[in-house]
């Protein structure tokens, strides 16, 4: 069994947090640490620890994500120009073994700002 994450203790109210968005399969919360003006961290409830451990089970769900990145970024006022980061494994820089989504936006990117 997975050792719970970080983001499941913040999901049972454990953990406190600044929620932009939640629903029965998913919560969005602000990051701690933002690289850009708006940072979102958008969690499944499902704790799926990399992105290469999810399954044909969990294609709905990753597609709901997807769809809802794009909700949250145009609700949280950064229209239809964002970047969307799922980082996957300890080299590519995931530190929070729960998948989860990246959105940054509220200004311009370059490719040296990919480091986190």
């Amino acid at each position: 069994m997975t050792d719970v994450s970080i983001f499941t203790r913040i999901m049972n109210g454990e953990i406190p947090s600044d929620k932009v968005y939640e629903d029965d399969d998913c919560i969005c919360i602000k990051d701690i640490s933002p690289k850009a003006p708006v940072h979102l961290l958008l969690i499944p409830r499902k704790q799926i620890p990399r992105l290469v451990d999810a399954t044909a089970e969990d294609q709905a769900l990753l597609g709901q994500l997807m769809i809802k990145a794009g909700d949250i970024a145009r609700e949280n006022g950064v229209g239809d120009a964002f970047r969307l980061i799922v980082n996957n494994g300890e080299e590519a820089g995931q530190t929070v073994f729960h998948l989860h989504l990246h959105i940054l936006g509220g200004k311009q990117f370059t490719e040296s700002q990919l480091g986190f």
